[in-house]
């Protein structure tokens, strides 16, 4: 006996609606079902969408007004194809979907997605205990700084703190924005703006995990071709001891 077609039917009848809940301008409905119960369940799932990356990005909402909004999220919402099911992911496949653009307007949209969007991924990052041999009080030169996986530097061309409907430029200024992101112990998240010998030195304590704090600041005055570096060391060393107090720098492990 041959087996049934209807899961096959049914699986088809479920493709034709999904291309239709995604693209209702160029994709009829599947026939046979009642045009106004499909326009509720249409709207329901759009609005569930556009709801939810207002919420992750209000101020590019506000900056584009509603109409290129909800335009931007339709196109997101036809066209492309998420990775993950979890709700808290989607902000992230919004900002994949803005990579895959060619053209953006504003041109700063991109950078300005990732900054609305990180701090959401700060406050959901889900970081391993410390480990063991960590010194809390530990020698910031001759031992090896650690840097909290709660501390994110961050460097954009455009100055995304102060993008807004009130201000889009045309052209991004000749300096980046550095920028230190952390989560406290409340869970709450900060940003702060970062000097240049700052945002390098942080970088520095993530890209080369191993290195003594003296060996650090040695290679940072290298670097910047600076000649005085025991001045540059004192310098540091009390950078260090700020991001010691902040808890940028949980602490230290033995050389």
């Amino acid at each position: 006996m041959a087996e049934p077609d209807a899961p096959i039917r049914l699986r088809e009848q479920q493709l034709e609606l999904t291309r239709h809940l995604r693209d209702p301008d160029g994709v009829d409905a599947p026939p046979g079902l009642e045009a106004r119960r499909v326009a509720v369940y249409r709207d329901l799932l759009f609005n569930n969408i556009e709801n939810l990356l207002g919420g992750n990005f209000p101020v590019i909402r506000a900056t584009l007004g509603e109409a290129r909004w909800r335009s931007l999220v339709r196109d997101f919402y036809r066209d492309h194809r998420s990775q993950t099911p979890l709700f808290p992911e989607i902000a992230r496949e919004f900002l994949r979907y803005l990579d895959t653009l060619d053209r953006l307007d504003p041109p700063f949209l991109r950078e300005l997605a990732h900054y609305e969007w990180v701090e959401l991924a700060l406050q959901i990052a889900q970081v391993e205990p410390p480990a063991a041999g960590l010194r809390v009080d530990g020698d910031l030169l001759d031992d090896i700084p650690v840097l909290s996986p709660l501390a994110w530097p961050l460097a954009y061309a455009w100055p995304v703190p102060e993008l807004g409907p009130d201000h889009q430029p045309d052209a991004p200024p000749p300096a980046p924005t550095l920028l230190l992101l952390r989560r406290e112990a409340d869970g709450s998240v900060r940003f702060s703006r970062l000097s240049p010998l700052a945002f390098r030195l942080v970088q520095r304590l993530g890209d080369e995990p191993g290195l003594t704090g003296r060996a650090q600041l040695v290679a940072l005055a290298a670097e910047a071709g600076v000649d005085d570096t025991a001045a540059f060391l004192a310098q540091g060393v009390q950078l260090l001891e700020q991001f010691h107090r902040t808890g940028v720098v949980t602490g230290t492990r033995p050389a």
